[in-house]
């Protein structure tokens, strides 16, 4: 199994793009793992924010394929502790045979046809982070349910 976080738009903050490299980089130990970027769509001022959401749902929907098992981040996902994560995790690497997909969608959310091809919605936080802040956020908490998994001290009760 390959997990893909797939995202529209790329970080642009040097911080975030270190960090977000370095949990990347820690994840290959693991797990097959990339972050693949769809580029933002461009004169969005002339669009509605359900335009917006309809072509960003369109590009989604391009990348990916028949067999992915796709979990979108949304602020109405189920929400986990680091160890029910870890669990979850250890669980879909035994059941998803190809490609586990995380979406994180554009400003506006997601199009109701990403919803409607989601298997399932996942919350990294009932707080509201930049797009930015829940890559990072999303990476560590993954290389955290790596590290948990096998048994390895990154986390702490």
């Amino acid at each position: 199994m390959k997990v893909t976080l797939l995202t529209i738009g790329k970080t642009d903050a040097g911080y975030f793009v270190e960090a977000i490299n370095e949990y990347t980089k820690r994840l290959t130990h693991y797990i097959p793992f990339e972050i693949q970027i769809i580029p933002d769509i461009k004169n969005t001022k002339k669009l509605s924010e359900e335009q917006q959401k309809e072509q960003e749902g369109d590009l989604i929907l391009k990348n990916l394929q028949a067999g992915d098992y796709i979990v979108l981040l949304d602020e109405k996902g189920k929400e986990y502790t680091s160890m029910q994560f870890a669990t979850y995790m250890e669980k879909k690497t035994i059941n998803v045979a190809k490609r586990l997909i995380f979406i994180i969608g554009g400003p506006y959310g997601f199009s109701q046809s990403v919803y409607d091809k989601a298997n399932e919605k996942l919350t990294l936080s009932k707080m509201t982070f930049t797009h930015q802040m829940v890559r990072l956020v999303f990476v560590e908490q993954l290389y955290r349910a790596m590290t948990i998994i096998n048994n390895e001290p990154y986390h702490h009760e």
